[in-house]
């Protein structure tokens, strides 16, 4: 199944380089082998993998709760500037949905995809032309109509 996936997702990334957005979500819940998938495709492509959660955590480690409002597009901008190449994958991305943050997760990813493409795991579910993270009440919960990139899902 991930060898599946895998080549999927990098169809879809060989795609999304004539696209606007070149935003790949990996999208499927806890435990259903996206990191997996991910590690496979850097190394078909010889690239590594980002947890973006470690890397953030260490930038903002020495940062006031206002500074990391301020400076979390700025510091994700550094980490994907820091990769060689037209490509970046990043994995463990849920800091960006802390409502501490005050970011729109998708937004910041689809800003980062401007200039490169973006492969990214969401840690959530894909359904009825919608990509989720979270349950609804939940203080992280997401919700957004599938467009403006592509998705890879398990199921796909």
């Amino acid at each position: 199944m991930s060898g599946a996936l895998a080549d999927l997702v990098l169809q879809l990334i060989r795609e999304a380089e004539g696209n606007y957005y070149r935003l790949v979500v990996i999208a499927a819940p806890s435990g259903r082998g996206k990191t997996s998938v991910l590690n496979e495709v850097a190394c078909r492509l010889g690239v590594e993998v980002i947890n973006l959660n470690q890397v953030l955590a260490a930038s903002m480690l020495e940062l006031t709760e206002r500074q990391r409002i301020l400076q979390l597009p700025k510091l994700l901008e550094e980490v994907v500037e820091a990769q060689s190449g037209k490509l970046c994958l990043l994995d463990n991305i849920e800091m960006l949905f802390s409502p501490a943050l005050q970011h729109d997760p998708l937004k910041l990813l689809l800003g980062l995809a401007r200039n490169r493409t973006i492969t990214v795991t969401w840690n959530g579910a894909a359904s009825n032309d919608h990509l989720v993270y979270a349950e609804p009440g939940h203080p992280e919960y997401q919700r957004y109509p599938v467009k403006d990139f592509l998705l890879a899902t398990p199921e796909s």
